[in-house]
């Protein structure tokens, strides 16, 4: 399951929410000077939902984010992040599909190699290179490769906020997906921003959310995102080596504390809607497609910097 990236124009950003920070941005919003690292921990529930024609699923998740950023000196930064995401399905008598689990576990990894160079005006640009390898358990490896790039444009303004825009292109398992970014972190008073959601959390990047800052180390969030991920099948499964495609959209209320500077938990709340289950052959042919009923989403993100 993807939660970043990532991945309409922020739609199938959720194909790239592999890698774990948002292209561009990240690097141009980490603080200058030196190299730091980074880690997020992620575990999500999405709980059982209808599927149409009978039976039900639901899905545990782990998502694991690790990285290092850099300052290269004349408004240049590059780093590696590194994703690490497990996710265990289960199925009950699910009609649209036989009456038998079209899949069961599902493990992605890649890296990513983001770079950034920002000019003394306040534009930033970036390019983001990544690959990953997403699959059922018992899947060939080597079938399983997605890759692609983003490159991003952002315009910094003097009182903090910034606004930019990107487009992705990624070769994801017999499709290739094309399509443009909108990146937003702007402040509307002392205490309301609009901004992306945090790319490491269980919704990913794709989407927009409104945050209040409460005071005392806390702020509240409203936001919605889209999500998608396709994945390569068992080659013992119902459909050998097949294709499989899991999409929604998650609709979230976010509870975050800041631990200082270096440290925050972020707890979710939300449902996912509008959530579609594929199954299609090695060529890339939907055999069986369904839509699934509202899904309560539960999850928890810690995020460090040393």
């Amino acid at each position: 399951m993807h939660f970043g990236n990532s991945r309409g124009v922020l739609a199938a950003a959720l194909a790239f929410a592999a890698w774990g920070v948002f292209p561009g941005a990240s690097l141009a919003q980490a603080p200058g000077g030196g190299w730091s690292q980074f880690g997020s921990l992620t575990a999500v529930y999405q709980g059982t939902a209808d599927l149409d024609g009978g039976g039900d699923y639901s899905a545990w998740s782990t998502i694991l984010r690790a990285g290092v950023l850099g300052d290269l000196g004349g408004g240049k930064r590059a780093g590696l992040v590194f994703n690490y995401d497990y996710s265990d399905y289960e199925f009950s008598s699910p009609a649209a599909f036989g009456g038998i689990a079209p899949w069961g576990s599902v493990k992605r990894y890649g890296v990513a190699a983001p770079l950034s160079f920002t000019r003394p005006d306040g534009w930033s640009f970036g390019l983001t290179p990544s690959v990953d390898w997403i699959h059922e358990n018992g899947a060939d490896v080597g079938e399983s490769l997605t890759w692609g790039a983003i490159a991003t444009a952002m315009r910094f303004y003097p009182d903090g906020n910034r606004l930019g825009f990107g487009f992705a292109v990624f070769d994801r398992l017999q499709e290739t997906s094309a399509f443009p970014l909108i990146i937003v972190d702007w402040r509307l008073s002392e205490r309301w921003r609009l901004a992306n959601p945090l790319p490491a959390g269980p919704t990913g990047p794709a989407g927009l959310e409104l945050d209040y800052l409460l005071g005392g180390g806390w702020n509240l969030g409203l936001g919605a995102a889209w999500r998608s991920t396709r994945f390569r099948l068992s080659e013992n499964g119902p459909v050998p080596n097949g294709i499989a495609q899991e999409e929604g959209v998650p609709i979230f209320l976010r509870a975050t504390r800041s631990f200082g500077p270096s440290a925050t938990l972020y707890l979710y709340a939300g449902v996912v809607t509008a959530g579609r289950l594929s199954v299609e052959d090695a060529s890339g042919q939907v055999l069986r497609e369904v839509d699934f009923g509202n899904a309560p989403l539960l999850g928890a993100t810690f995020s460090a910097r040393f």
